[in-house]
C-alpha cells in the first residue's frame, strides 16, 4: 500500500517538474528574443506527446473494438461486414 502511494506521489512529482519545463520554455520563446532551438524542441516535443491517446483500454474490455480475425475475413471475402 505505502509503495504504490509512494510511486504515485513519484509520477505526480514527475509530472509537475516536465510541466514546469515546458511552461518555462514556452514564456522563454514568447518573452526572450535570444530563446533558440532548446526551447523550441521542449516545447513542441510537450506540444507532440499530448497527443499521445494516454485513456487505452484493452482490446477484450474495448466497446466496439472489432474481433480477431474480422479484418482478415473481410480481406478474403470469406465472410464479414463487407464481404462479397
Amino acid at each position: 500500500m505505502a509503495g504504490r502511494i509512494v510511486g504515485r506521489g513519484a509520477v505526480l512529482g514527475l509530472g509537475l517538474g516536465l510541466g514546469a519545463v515546458w511552461w518555462w520554455a514556452v514564456v522563454r520563446l514568447a518573452v526572450l528574443p535570444d530563446a533558440g532551438a532548446l526551447e523550441g524542441a521542449v516545447v513542441a516535443g510537450g506540444w507532440g506527446l499530448s497527443l499521445l491517446p494516454v485513456h487505452c483500454v484493452a482490446k477484450a474490455r474495448a466497446v466496439g473494438a472489432v474481433g480477431e480475425g474480422r479484418w482478415r475475413a473481410a480481406w478474403r471475402g470469406g465472410g464479414g461486414a463487407g464481404g462479397g
